[in-house]
C-alpha cells in the first residue's frame, strides 16, 4: 500500500524553502480616525465603484453609512455600502453581530430606493453572531441601570450589539451557523439563553415562541447567502487578482482596547479588527485609509478635548448637519484634534488619510488645530488612558486665517483657497500621513482626489 520513496533519489530542489511571494491579493481597509461619522462611507463608496468584494468586518447595524448616488440618499447600518455597485460582492464577515430584522428591513427600505439585486451579491459568513431583539432590550435596560446608579449612561445605539458580543465573549451566543443547523437544537438553546437573561433581568419578558418562529423564517431567507468565512476569503485572496475593500464601522476612539473606555463601542474598529472580523491574515494587508473630518464631532458622552461648548460649535453642528444617522442625536462639535489622528495611526498604520467636510469651514474668520495636550502646564506625548485625565488636558492650538470663501466647488486641488491648502497641508506634515483625498461636499463628485 505504502510506496517507499528515498528522499535522497528526489529532484534536488524538493526540499528547499518556497519563495514568499505569493502572499495573495491586498486588502484596502478604511477605517474612523476620530469618533465616528468621518464620511467613511463616502470613501469606501468611492472606492467600492472599482472593487469586486466589499466587506464589513466588525459592528452590527449600530454602524450608519448615508452614501449619495444620482441625487438618492442610501443609509446602510448593517449591509456594507459597496452593495449599490452592482458588479460589487459584499461580504458580512464573522466579527459582524448580525440582527437579522434589522438586516431584512434595511435592505427593503434601501430597495425602496432602488437598490436591486442585493440577496445575490450579498455573503454572510456562517461564523458571524447574531442579535436577538431579547439583546435590544438588555442594551436598553442596562442604559437604564447605568443612570440609576451612576447617574450617566454610555450612549449605547440601543441595538443590542454590546450584550451580543457580551454574550459572546461568554460563550453562550448564538450563531448563524447555528441557526442552519438542527433547528430543535438551536430552539433549546436559544430557550436558555433567554432563561440567563431573564435571571439577570427580571423585568426581560421574551415571547420565546413567536421569536423562534421568526427566526426560523429569517434562518431559510438568509440560508443562499450564507458561506464559510474563512475558506470563502482565503479563496478571493488567492485566487485571480481581486480588488477587495474592507469597510470599517465606528473609529478609533471607539475601539473597546484603544477607545475612551467606557464610552465606546464593544468591538475593535482599528486594524486589527480587519484581519479577526474576516479571517485574514495581516501579510494581506494592503493600504490602510484613515477617514477624518477637518474638525471634530462626538455622538453621546465621554471626553472631549476640543470640544467648543459655543457659537464655533453651534455653527458646526448647523452648518455640518451633524446628526446621527443610526441615532438622530446632535453631535458635539469642535476643532480638529490632531493628537487623536496621530494616536489613531500609531495604531492602524494609515498609508493615506481622507479629509471630509472641509466647507463646512468655509465660514470661519480663524480655525483652530489642536495640535498638543498639556497637564500642570507639561506637554504630554500620549493620548491618556484614564478618563479622568484626559479632562483634565488642557489643549495646545494652532491658529489658522480663515479662508472665506466657498469650497464646495472645488474639484481639483488647484481651485482650494490658498489658505485652505495651508490648512491641509499642516494637517498633512503634523500627522505624517499623506492626505489622498479632500472632502467639500455630500456627493461622489465632491471628494477631491489629491494622487
Amino acid at each position: 500500500l505504502y510506496k517507499h520513496v528515498d528522499l535522497r533519489d528526489r529532484a534536488p530542489h524538493a526540499g528547499l524553502k518556497r519563495p514568499r511571494n505569493d502572499t495573495g491579493n491586498k486588502v484596502t481597509v478604511v477605517l474612523g480616525a476620530q469618533w465616528g461619522d468621518e464620511g467613511k462611507g463616502k470613501v469606501v463608496d468611492l472606492l467600492a465603484t472599482e472593487s469586486d468584494l466589499v466587506c464589513r468586518c466588525q459592528g452590527g447595524n449600530n454602524a450608519g453609512h448615508t452614501v449619495v448616488v444620482e441625487g438618492k440618499e442610501y443609509d446602510f447600518h448593517l449591509l456594507p455600502s459597496g452593495i449599490i455597485n452592482p458588479k460589487s460582492i459584499c461580504v458580512i464577515g464573522n466579527g459582524v453581530v448580525i440582527h437579522l430584522p434589522g438586516l431584512f428591513e434595511e435592505a427593503e427600505n434601501n430597495e425602496k430606493k432602488g437598490l436591486k439585486g442585493w440577496e445575490k451579491r450579498l455573503i454572510v459568513s456562517d461564523r458571524a453572531h447574531l442579535v436577538f431583539d431579547f439583546h435590544q432590550v438588555v442594551d436598553g435596560i442596562q442604559e437604564t441601570q447605568r443612570q440609576a446608579t451612576e447617574g450617566k449612561i454610555i450612549g449605547t445605539t440601543k441595538k443590542g450589539i454590546g450584550p451580543t458580543y457580551a454574550s459572546k465573549a461568554s460563550r453562550i451566543g448564538l450563531r448563524v451557523c447555528d441557526l442552519l443547523g438542527d433547528f430543535k437544537e438551536f430552539s433549546t438553546k436559544f430557550k436558555n439563553l433567554v432563561k440567563q437573561y431573564q435571571s439577570m433581568y427580571s423585568s426581560l419578558t421574551v415571547d420565546t415562541e413567536s421569536q423562534l418562529k421568526k427566526l426560523k423564517e429569517y434562518g431559510e431567507r438568509l440560508r443562499p447567502m450564507v458561506r464559510d468565512g474563512v475558506y470563502y476569503m482565503y479563496e478571493a485572496l488567492h485566487g485571480p487578482p481581486k480588488r477587495i475593500l474592507v469597510e470599517g464601522a465606528n473609529a478609533a476612539l471607539l475601539d473597546i482596547d484603544f477607545g475612551t473606555y467606557p464610552f465606546v463601542t464593544s468591538s475593535n474598529c482599528t486594524v486589527g479588527g480587519a484581519c479577526t472580523g474576516l479571517g485574514i491574515p495581516p501579510l494581506n494587508i494592503g493600504e490602510v485609509y484613515g477617514v477624518s473630518k477637518a474638525y471634530t464631532t462626538r455622538v453621546g458622552i465621554g471626553a472631549f478635548p476640543t470640544e467648543q461648548l459655543n457659537a464655533t460649535g453651534e455653527l458646526l453642528q448647523t452648518r455640518g448637519h451633524e446628526v446621527g444617522v443610526t441615532t438622530g442625536r446632535k453631535r458635539r462639535c469642535g476643532w480638529l484634534d490632531l493628537v487623536i489622528l496621530k494616536y489613531a495611526h500609531m495604531i492602524n498604520g494609515f498609508t493615506a488619510i481622507a479629509l471630509t467636510k472641509l466647507d463646512i469651514l468655509d465660514v470661519l474668520d480663524e480655525i483652530k488645530v489642536g495640535v498638543a495636550y498639556k497637564i500642570n502646564g507639561k506637554r504630554i506625548p500620549h493620548f491618556p488612558a484614564n478618563m479622568e485625565l484626559l479632562h483634565k488636558v488642557e489643549v495646545e492650538y494652532e491658529t489658522f486665517p480663515g479662508w472665506k470663501s466657498d469650497t464646495s466647488a472645488a474639484r481639483k486641488w488647484n481651485n482650494l483657497p490658498q489658505k485652505a491648502q495651508n490648512y491641509i497641508r499642516f494637517v498633512e506634515n503634523h500627522i505624517g500621513v499623506p492626505i489622498k483625498w479632500v472632502g467639500v461636499g455630500k456627493s461622489r463628485e465632491c471628494m477631491i482626489q489629491m494622487f
